[in-house]
Parts: structure tokens; C-alpha cells; sequence
């Protein structure tokens, strides 16, 4: 077989049937470099707020060790040994074990530092609580920062930075200096109304130090929302924290629960990662698990989710509940709910300010949710020294809490809700390409925005809410969810609009990023736009240990494949049903091919080679083309005639491009600012564009350049179209019709073929007729060569 390839070149990929002349292969990615030569800012998640370039790299290799220094060099000992891990996990090199210093570091070593001296005109306060500087020469690296957290943010961005690089050891010389724009950077997540376990609580208290964001907010008790024909005994409910002593039985959820030692596991993890971990106990409403285990306090009698606040009773209970568990936490800061309840106005402003001052007894500064306008029209007789989530602007908006004088959270529920999988609040996951473009904590809807900055504004959290409490998504569904907007949401309250990137960079270097190293619950949800091969079977002709065929494809940049030392080791992937493919992209750890072929196969035995490489040099990304070819079975196949060790971080399987991807695209009308033409070729299947509600609406995608077109897809949403059809242009003025659609009855993928290739530079969908009395709406719009 391997006669009738032509022959290779050295580091040439070569196409069965072209010449090497024809194939050209880039050369490994290197740190980018500004106009007058000097290193450009690195990619990091949240983007450097400040970066001066210098020339040349730093090289991690064995020889380099992590070192501390300055202030509590000792206490800083634990993160250094961390960081040692973490830089083997993304790089595949280990290093010398940590050590304390005094003095300069030497050639190799990466200093932490604290200095509680240090301070930055910009960052002021803000720099002196979170901020660092990054320093990094040919010989030495330094991350400095007055408190902790700081030093320890200033080693999420030097690994992320080795894990953008396409070698996974250079890192830039240059100096970074750093510190978020709003104090409080959170998350929320409803564990009252479905069980998250302690593995996947300690994930995302990393993953969220990953991205440097501050507070995880963890929702303990919640029910359904309502009671199955009105009877309240029937609903869900639980409350999620597990007493020891005898007089709390009956109290946990028996579905799942934490104990005094998971929640110290929490504690534990939340402090390595910089994180508060803020509980949050509701009353008195959404109390439903209160009321179970004492029916005399509800309302209704007892069939209710509210609690009796007329009941004296009720809110002794409630005090004693925050006695028992507030020397659980070790925040400074305990949420208590507050909100949607049903009852007298007067009953509730004297539960909202004597659990308020409880709290304060108790040591801890209360939060609670906004509803002051909806229960009371204001604040008048309300305890003023809480901080107020302004989650609804109807309940109490952020104009109202700031006339108030209230300390503000932006948790906005249009904006920032996840309901999975629900209907309402963005169930399939929040809108990232408009949170990229257009918002920042200060932003609320309604003409209720603060000014940036606003010194009440104590900054934002998004939310994810289980509503749905009999339906059948994991935790993991959940994270898949949450995972494509965490690191937009990130850099937006760390350092705004700093990215300075096209969004489809940004996203491109969030798949890089993934969740971070340490992950041992949680894992990738985010594949590469058009990678069959994300999470399919994959062999292998063996496997060193710790390492795994299916890490190849597990969409993890953190885990990899590595063969024994054997004359030509191969990976297979078996991507379960013939699908069109044109591209393999591989990741080589240290452990590279020099020369390989990529075969493919229809049935795993008998393979047939579509494009080789002869004489690579490095490890990092290496991208083959081929002409498109129909198959299931990929492998890669070593060739180098003796004795050799493969590995990889990941093997992507890539089908033919879509030329329209994140290309310019235009449309008739948009329904909503949020159903945008931009949703249709985003390259995520949970955003649509949809028009107005007339016949006559039309999509049309700029390719850019002319291109030979051939097939044209459509994935439609139920609004989708009976007539239309699929035009081509030059100039985007005078339109030429290849294929008419009619009659079209269902929704779904629409695959066009044209009856020959065409020359188009535009491509437009003209709708003639809809199906329902919506106007048309699609989730994607492809267009293939």
C-alpha cells in the first residue's frame, strides 16, 4: 500500500494523489510578537490587565523547580508542591521538588512571593486583596503578590499560558500585572432541589480557582415548585446539610447529603483555590423541607412551602437551624434566602431583620435575595447592612437597592439563570456570544444598568436552578451546561472587556483552557467544532500506565495517550457510523511521532492510507488534510521502522470544513436582540437565529472569498420553513437559485446537496413559506466545499 503514496518530503504531509508541492505544513505555533518585536500578551482566562512584552522565552524543563520566598515562604510550600503536580500534568515534565529560598531565584527556578507591601496604582485595593505580578525572564520566573490568593492566581495564568502553548513548556518573557475589576466574581448552584456530590462540589471549587473566580454560593434547601394537585406531602423537597445529633434525624435529605466532614473537605478546597464558599440556608419561603420535618410551622396548616411567621415559634426554629450549622462555615458570609414569600409584609420585614442581626450575633455578615419592591415598595423599616442579590427587577432592581443603599450582586435572572433544560432561563445554557459582546457586572436589563465600577456594585453570579426536579439530567449534564460560558463570564467580571479578542478566539482558547488541572469528577463537555472523534471508542496497540487510548479522545488537554517503546505503535478511533471527514489533528506530548500515516477504514480491518508524514521534529499540534472521504475507522499508524514510544494528548477526527463558521452573516430581521444571525454558524448547537414573523425573511453568510460549494445544511428549529430556497452570489447583490425546497413538513437537519459544484462568495437561505405561524428559525447554517 505504502508504494503508491507519493513520496513524502521531510516534515511534509502529503495527500494520497498530490505532490508534496501541493501540501504545506505549518510550523509549530510560537508566542506571538507585537510590531516593534516584542513579546504580545499571552492568552489567559481572565485576560492580563496589563502586559509588557520583553524578547525571547522561558523553557520549563526537568531542571526547573518551583521555589518560595518573602513573606510565609513556608506557608506557601503546599501551593508550590501543587503547582510542581499541575505542571506535569499539563506538560508531561517533572520537575525537582519544591524548596524555600532567600534571595533571587537561579536559572530554572519559579519563585512564589508574597510581599504584603506590594501595591499597583490601577489596582489599588482590588490589587492588594486578589492582584499579582507575573515576571518572566530567559533564566527565572517570579510570581509576587501581597496576599495569598494573589500568588496563587498568578500560577492559573502561568499554566495556562504553558497549556496555549503549542509545545506546553515556553513561556513568554515579559511582566504581567494583574487584579480583578469587581470584588465578588461567584457562582451559585442549587443543590437544595437535586443532590451534586462532594467529588463534583471540590471539581468545581477548583475550576472555579482556575478561572479566578471568588465566591461558590451553595443553595442548601429547596422543593418543587408546586405541589401535585395541591398537596404538598407529595413534592419534592430537601434540605442538603447532616446534623450528627439526634434531634436534627429527619431533617437530611435522604436522597443525599453532606456531613461535618464533607463540608470541611470543602472548606478545605475552597481555601487552596482562593474561593469563599458562601452557604446559603432559605427561609422563609422555599422551605418546604423545614415545614416536613415541623408541619405546626407552615402555613396552610402545614400544607405549604412557607413558613408561619405569625407562628412565634417559626422563627426561633429558623435561629436555631443557623445555630446548629453556622460553625460549619467558615465564611464570613451566610445567605439566607428572603425571597418570593406569599405572606403579611410586616410579618416578613421583622424575619428579615432579626435573622439579619442574628446572623451578625453569629458572626457572619448576612446576603440575602432582593424583594423589597414586591413585598414592601421599598425599603422603608429594612435592615440596611445586608447585601442584596438584585435578582429580579420587578422583586427589587438594582436602581432600587442602590437608592437604598444596599450592597449589590448582580444575579440578574434573564441574564444569568440556567434552569437545565427547562423552557424559560436559557436551559440549554447561557447566551455566551452576548455576554461576550455586551456584558459586564454593571449590566442589567430594563434600563436599570449601573455605571462600571459603581462602589455599591459589589460585583456579579451566575446561577444554575433544578426546577425541574423529576427530570433525569447528571450533574455532569449539568456541568456541560455551565462549562461553555464559565470562562466568558470569568473574564468579563476579572478584567472586562481585556480580552481584546474575536470571540471565536476566545472560545477557541476556552476549549484549550478546559476545566483545569486536578479534575477528578467533572469532565470536558466542549469538543473542537466538528471533532467526531470527541468521547468516541478508541484502541490502541498498548498503553503505558496511567495513561488510556480513550484519554485521546476524551476532549481533556490534560490527559493523554502513551504507548509502550514498539515497532509502529497506532491509535483507532471508531467513530460509530460513516461520516465524511477530511482533517486528523493531533496533540503530541514529549513522546512525538517522526513519521506516520493516517489510514482509515470501513469496517476496522482492512485499512487504506490517505496522507503520511515523514520527519517531524517537535512535539505539539500537527493538522493533516486530505481530500474528503467517507469512513468510520481512523487510526494513526507509526512507521519509523524501529522501536518507539507515541503519545498524545488528543487525536480529533475533523469533518470537512464549514466555510460559513463564524463568517459574516446577515438576515432580513431577528425576532429578538438574543436570536441574532450570528447564533446561526457560532459553531454551538444551542443558539438560533429566528426572523420576524412573515414569509418572506431571508439568511445569507459572506464566505469570505469565492469558494466551490456543493452542499448546504440547515439544522431547523420547530419554526422552521416549508418553502425556500437555497441561493448563491458573487457580490451578495444579484442572487442565483441551485436548489428549491418544497412542501418541507418537519423540522431538523436539512442536508442540500447541489446537482454539481458551484462557484459562490455568498450563500443565502430565501425563505417563501413557513410551516407555523412563527417566523423561520434555524440552530445552524453550514456550508461545505
Amino acid at each position: 500500500m505504502l508504494a503508491a503514496i507519493a513520496v513524502t518530503t521531510a516534515a511534509t504531509a502529503v495527500p494520497l494523489g498530490l505532490t508534496a508541492a501541493h501540501a504545506a505544513w505549518p510550523t509549530a505555533e510560537r508566542p506571538g510578537q507585537a510590531a516593534d518585536g516584542t513579546n504580545s500578551r499571552p492568552a489567559v482566562i481572565p485576560a492580563l490587565q496589563e502586559w509588557t512584552g520583553g524578547r525571547g522565552t522561558h523553557r520549563i524543563s526537568a531542571a526547573s523547580r518551583v521555589v518560595t520566598g518573602g513573606t510565609g515562604a513556608k506557608d506557601l510550600l503546599p501551593l508550590a508542591r501543587r503547582i510542581t503536580e499541575e505542571i506535569a500534568e499539563i506538560t508531561g515534565v517533572r520537575l525537582a521538588a519544591p524548596r524555600t529560598i532567600t534571595g533571587a531565584p537561579r536559572g530554572g527556578e519559579i519563585l512564589l512571593r508574597r510581599d504584603p507591601g506590594a501595591r499597583h496604582e490601577r489596582g489599588q485595593e482590588r490589587y492588594e486583596e486578589e492582584g499579582y505580578s507575573l515576571e518572566v525572564t530567559e533564566g527565572t520566573v517570579t510570581v509576587t503578590a501581597p496576599a495569598y490568593s494573589g500568588v496563587y492566581y498568578g500560577t492559573r495564568s502561568l499554566l495556562q499560558i504553558l497549556l496555549q502553548d503549542d509545545e506546553r513548556s515556553r513561556l513568554p518573557v515579559g511582566t504581567a500585572e494583574d487584579w480583578p475589576n469587581y470584588r465578588l466574581r461567584g457562582f451559585m448552584l442549587d443543590v437544595g432541589r437535586r443532590y451534586f456530590t462532594p467529588g463534583f462540589i471540590r471539581d468545581y471549587l477548583g475550576f472555579m480557582g482556575w478561572f479566578k473566580l471568588n465566591d461558590l454560593q451553595l443553595h442548601l434547601n429547596d422543593n418543587e415548585i408546586h405541589a401535585p394537585e395541591g398537596d404538598w406531602s407529595r413534592a419534592y423537597d430537601a434540605f442538603r446539610l447532616r446534623s450528627e445529633k439526634p434531634e436534627w434525624d429527619g431533617l437530611a435529605a435522604e436522597d443525599g447529603s453532606y456531613s461535618r466532614a464533607d463540608w470541611d473537605s470543602f472548606e478545605d478546597t475552597a481555601a487552596r483555590h482562593a474561593v469563599q464558599l458562601t452557604p446559603e440556608i432559605d427561609a422563609p419561603a422555599h422551605a418546604r423541607s423545614f415545614v416536613r420535618f415541623r408541619p405546626d410551622l407552615g402555613l396552610n396548616g402545614g400544607n405549604s412551602d412557607h413558613l408561619d411567621l405569625e407562628n412565634p415559634e417559626t422563627t426561633a426554629f429558623v435561629k436555631k437551624v443557623f445555630d446548629e450549622f453556622t460553625p460549619w462555615f467558615r465564611s464570613p458570609e451566610v445567605h439566607y434566602g428572603a425571597d418570593e414569600y406569599t405572606g403579611a409584609e410586616e410579618l416578613y420585614r421583622g424575619f428579615f431583620n432579626t435573622m439579619a442581626e442574628h446572623l451578625r450575633s453569629l458572626g457572619k455578615h448576612p446576603r440575602a435575595w432582593g424583594s423589597l419592591t414586591h413585598m414592601a415598595g421599598g425599603a422603608g423599616g429594612y435592615d440596611r447592612d445586608v447585601t442584596i442579590h438584585s435578582w429580579n427587577n420587578g422583586w427589587y432592581g438594582p436602581q432600587a437597592a442602590k437608592a437604598d443603599g444596599y450592597e449589590i450582586v448582580n444575579t440578574n435572572d434573564s441574564l444569568l439563570y440556567i434552569v437545565p433544560f427547562a423552557d424559560y432561563y436559557h436551559g440549554h445554557g447561557l447566551d455566551g456570544r452576548y455576554l461576550y459582546g455586551s456584558w459586564e457586572p454593571h449590566v442589567f436589563p430594563g434600563n436599570q444598568s449601573l455605571q462600571p465600577g459603581d462602589p455599591q456594585l459589589r460585583g456579579a453570579m451566575s446561577a444554575v436552578w433544578n426546577d425541574l426536579v423529576h427530570a433525569t439530567y447528571t450533574q455532569q449534564d449539568v456541568h456541560g451546561l455551565v462549562q461553555k460560558t464559565f470562562g466568558i463570564l470569568a473574564q468579563k467580571m476579572w478584567s472586562g472587556a481585556a480580552a481584546q479578542m474575536p470571540y471565536a478566539d476566545f472560545t477557541t482558547a476556552l476549549r484549550r483552557a478546559a476545566d483545569g488541572p486536578g479534575m477528578t469528577t467533572i469532565r470536558p463537555t466542549l469538543p473542537e467544532p466538528d471533532d467526531l472523534a470527541f468521547q468516541v471508542k478508541a484502541t490502541a496497540s498498548s498503553k503505558t500506565a496511567g495513561t488510556s487510548a480513550a484519554h485521546a479522545t476524551d476532549g481533556d488537554p490534560l490527559t493523554r495517550w502513551t504507548s509502550d517503546r514498539e515497532n509502529g505503535p497506532w491509535l483507532a478511533v471508531d467513530l460509530g457510523e460513516p461520516h465524511e471527514i477530511a482533517r486528523v489533528s493531533l496533540d503530541w506530548s514529549g513522546d512525538h511521532g517522526r513519521a506516520y500515516d493516517i489510514e482509515v477504514s470501513d469496517d476496522g480491518r482492512t485499512w487504506r492510507t490517505v496522507v503520511s508524514r515523514d520527519d517531524r521534529d517537535r512535539p505539539g499540534r500537527d493538522e493533516l488534510t486530505f481530500p474528503a472521504t467517507t469512513v468510520r475507522h481512523v487510526r494513526l499508524k507509526g512507521r519509523e521502522g524501529k522501536k518507539i514510544r507515541y503519545g498524545l494528548w488528543s487525536l480529533q477526527v475533523l469533518a470537512a470544513p464549514d466555510l460559513a463558521r463564524d463568517k459574516k452573516i446577515t438576515a432580513s430581521s431577528s425576532e429578538t436582540s438574543g436570536l441574532v444571525p450570528e447564533n446561526a454558524n457560532d459553531g454551538d448547537p444551542t443558539t438560533r437565529w429566528a426572523s420576524q414573523y412573515t414569509d418572506d425573511q431571508w439568511l445569507a453568510v459572506d464566505l469570505g472569498g469565492t469558494h466551490r460549494v456543493r452542499r448546504v445544511v440547515l439544522d431547523w428549529e420547530a419554526a422552521a420553513g416549508r418553502d425556500y430556497d437555497i441561493q448563491i452570489s458573487a457580490d451578495g447583490t444579484v442572487w442565483t437559485t441551485v436548489v428549491e425546497r418544497r412542501g418541507r413538513q418537519e423540522a431538523g437537519v436539512d442536508t442540500v446537496d447541489f446537482t454539481e459544484p458551484r462557484d459562490a462568495a455568498h450563500v443565502r437561505m430565501k425563505g417563501l413559506a413557513r410551516q407555523t405561524d412563527y417566523g423561520y428559525s434555524l440552530w445552524t447554517f453550514e456550508v461545505h466545499a
